[in-house]
């Protein structure tokens, strides 16, 4: 994945996508003790940065592959993706949702015509459901996370940060499949000047932390955190990348995950997911534990989505 690689993707998906903005909060600078650049997915088409790589990896099929659709399990965020991505190229899409995910994001996809098919909340039930349907249909898989086209196209969220603000010192990533914090390591790699990648993780579901410890992919025994985008487990296509150019995984507790979705929420007048809470949690967490290293820097916060069930937040 060479920087050539990062910027077609990008000239070839930008018909289909947003540029969205970078917004800075001064409270918010004056709490955490850095200056932070928020670039913010949740204004994003279907509400996150998941069109980006699942626009990609539908542009990379074939015209035969295309007239059979093609089948993703989510529990939200790239269901509407994928959803909203094969509508606008005009191509069926297969959604395999598990029976816990939020109402909203089912909503979400029966509105861009995505077929909805539900399974047990266990990543077991998800991908053999949609191996079924691959097989029935033939339309293509395309995974939410580990795919190389996905992976790349959730990057291009951190090439147009940089792009912007091209001297920022680091970026924090959510980590849940690792697609985003492993397109966003490439894109700092290629694009920005000593820029350290670092990813926020509940503490309820850290397998990416654990994973970057023992040096091999481990999976969660519980998940049972309010970040619903962030239960998945690592793939074996991103997680080299994450263990070569990850600098580190901050975990973060339920309720600081909270907090931190309030702070912006109150601070920034912006709505933001769970999932996007735990990065602003792990940035905060980062600094107070080590404020001389942050101490008059930049760093860059992808908001990955602003997707929530206004009839059960948590505040």
């Amino acid at each position: 994945m060479q920087k050539q690689d990062v910027l077609d993707c990008h000239e070839r998906i930008i018909p289909y996508i947003h540029h969205t903005p970078v917004l800075t909060s001064r409270l918010i600078d004056k709490e955490i003790g850095t200056s932070v650049y928020f670039k913010c997915e949740n204004f994003q088409r279907a509400g996150a940065y998941k069109i980006r790589g699942a626009t990609n990896a539908i542009l990379q099929l074939t015209h035969a592959q295309r007239k059979n659709g093609v089948v993703t399990h989510s529990s939200g965020n790239f269901a509407q993706a994928v959803s909203l991505a094969a509508k606008s190229l005009d191509i069926k899409a297969h959604i395999v949702m598990p029976s816990s995910a939020p109402e909203v994001k089912k909503i979400g996809v029966k509105e861009y015509d995505g077929i909805i098919y539900e399974c047990a909340p266990t990543l077991e039930a998800r991908q053999a459901m949609a191996d079924k349907i691959g097989k029935d249909t033939g339309a293509s898989f395309l995974h939410p996370s580990n795919d190389k086209n996905v992976i790349i196209g959730q990057g291009t969220a951190a090439l147009e940060l940089l792009k912007q603000i091209p001297d920022i010192n680091a970026i924090f990533c959510p980590v849940g499949g690792g697609g985003l914090i492993a397109g966003s390591a490439i894109a700092a790699k290629h694009f920005g000047t000593n820029c350290a990648v670092l990813g926020g993780e509940p503490f309820e579901a850290d397998d990416a932390y654990r994973s970057l410890k023992s040096g091999k992919i481990e999976g969660n025994n519980s998940v049972n955190t309010i970040a619903d985008g962030l239960k998945t487990t690592l793939g074996d296509n991103n997680f080299p990348i994450i263990k070569e150019h990850v600098k580190k995984i901050v975990r973060v507790t339920e309720e600081e995950i909270v907090l931190a979705m309030r702070l912006v929420w109150e601070r920034m007048k912006i709505i933001i997911e769970p999932s996007s809470a735990v990065t602003v949690a792990a940035l905060k967490r980062e600094v107070s534990e080590n404020p001389k290293q942050y101490s008059e820097k930049k760093i860059g916060i992808i908001i990955s989505g602003g997707n929530v069930d206004l009839n059960n937040l948590p505040f």
